[in-house]
């Protein structure tokens, strides 16, 4: 034993160079490094990625009921209103001076017109009744013969008068009277110029921000000018100017997740709401509306935001890089593998297609070792491992 190891020496000398020089050729026989990707299964979700803006379903357009001058604005651009604040004061001496007089007229009905009106009456009833008690002395003279026709005609007219004057008092009083025309007439009076005084105030008719403003102290403004425009606040939404090439997996209802450029750190969830029925021929994009589902006070009409819309997901999918893929047609495509070191292409069928992972249905096995880089079929090769893009990056 103590000789073997002298033995074996030269033995050792002599095959270590030999595979020095084997190993080489072994290599070159095998083919050279190509770089893929060995595929496996994994969570994918399909996404639409956009820009859009902050929008309002409700842009409130505020303008005066009357011609006016504008003798004060409450507010600016930008400040939050809630519905009833003041907004616009005009100047209101003509629709004061109409309010004084409509409740002057209203309080002499009251104070003088009534009251005179019940005197009158009583007093017509008086005469009514000393004119009967006069003709009634009369027919009783006239039948002794003790008075003439004459006079007994002049008394039956003169009650005939009272009567008359009668029925007219009774009905000067009665329109006089509490809730009668009379009053009703000058409480319309007064209402309609305390509504003409009211229209002097333009008031927010909802919670909403200020977004734009055309009017200053003095200026004369009329009915149908826009003054200020108010969005309100719990109609914010997104509008999404979506390219046509991405309206196929989009339906209402799909979750998506949106990041103001000026607040990046700030994600706001949001739910597909609405999708516009024609493509705008000239853009070649439809509108798409996304509606937030938590509050968003930070944003503003008009912002900037990134857009990402999940439309679909698998938990478990065997998934491909998109450079693997080779004349790709719809649901189908081709790709180069590696089979038992030699080079052969495949078709696939395609499924579910995230921002840099597509879905394999069909023609490929977990674990198949696909080439990134093109190569000639039936040589040999063998695989430089990629990574896989990183989960949440598909």
């Amino acid at each position: 034993m103590p000789f073997a190891v002298p033995r074996l020496r030269p033995v050792l000398l002599l095959l270590v160079p030999l595979l020095l020089l084997a190993l080489p050729a072994w290599r070159h026989w095998q083919g050279p490094l190509l770089p893929g990707y060995r595929i496996e299964a994994r969570p994918l979700v399909q996404r639409v990625v956009a820009s859009g803006e902050v929008s309002s379903q409700s842009l409130a357009q505020v303008g005066s009921e009357i011609t006016g001058v504008v003798a004060r604005r409450a507010v600016r651009e930008g400040d939050a209103v809630r519905a009833g604040d003041l907004l616009l004061a005009l100047r209101d001496d003509e629709q004061q001076a109409r309010l004084r007089e409509a409740e002057a007229a209203l309080r002499q009905l009251q104070d003088s017109d009534r009251p005179q009106a019940a005197a009158a009456l009583r007093e017509a009833q008086s005469a009514l009744n000393q004119a009967e008690r006069e003709l009634a002395r009369r027919e009783t003279l006239q039948a002794r013969g003790l008075l003439a026709v004459e006079a007994l005609e002049q008394a039956r007219q003169a009650r005939i008068r009272a009567r008359e004057a009668l029925n007219r008092a009774r009905l000067d009083a009665a329109a006089l009277a509490a809730g009668a025309s009379q009053e009703q007439l000058l409480r319309q009076r007064l209402e309609a110029a305390r509504a003409a005084l009211a229209k002097t105030r333009i008031h927010a008719q909802h919670d909403g921000i200020v977004q734009t403003r055309s009017v200053e102290p003095g200026d004369l403004v009329q009915p149908g000018r826009v003054l200020l425009e108010i969005a309100r606040t719990d109609s914010r939404e997104i509008l999404l100017p979506l390219d046509e090439k991405n309206l196929a997996p989009l339906a209402l209802g799909q979750h998506a997740r949106v990041i103001a450029d000026a607040y990046p750190e700030r994600a706001l969830q949001a739910r597909v709401a609405f999708i516009a029925p024609a493509v705008d021929p000239a853009r070649g994009t439809l509108d798409v509306h996304l509606e937030l589902l938590e509050p968003a006070d930070f944003l503003r009409q008009g912002m900037t935001v990134s857009v990402e819309i999940r439309t679909a997901e698998r938990e478990r999918a065997l998934v491909l890089p998109h450079d693997a893929l080779r004349q790709r047609d719809g649901e189908r495509a081709r790709v180069l593998v590696l089979d038992a070191g030699r080079v052969a292409e495949r078709e696939v069928r395609l499924g579910l297609r995230g921002s840099a992972l597509s879905e394999v249905l069909d023609g490929l096995q977990d674990g198949a070792q696909v080439l990134a880089v093109d190569a000639e079929p039936g040589r040999r090769a063998r695989l430089q491992p990629l990574a896989l893009p990183a989960a949440g990056t598909e």
